[in-house]
């Protein structure tokens, strides 16, 4: 098994993922479009020990495409802060 992979059952799981087919520098002349991919990366592939900021969780909530049962997840711990 790689690094950074887990056998659970029979389902694999990778909990280091990092996104090499996206030009970041690129991205960032958006800040808008920059903030939103960022925030859907830390939360569908890991924090990689970062925190991610209620504010901008907030901000950016409408345009965020998330899987649908983790969406409801954090909009339940977002209206408890």
């Amino acid at each position: 098994m790689g690094k950074g992979m887990e056998m659970l059952g029979k389902r694999c799981y990778t909990y280091d993922m990092y996104n090499w087919s996206t030009d970041e520098k690129k991205l960032q002349e958006t800040p808008e479009k920059y903030a939103i991919w960022r925030l859907e990366q830390l939360i569908n592939f890991g924090l990689n020990g970062e925190r991610i900021k209620a504010f901008e969780l907030k901000k950016y909530w409408s345009k965020l495409q998330l899987d649908p049962a983790r969406k409801k997840l954090l909009e339940l711990l977002l209206h408890e802060s």
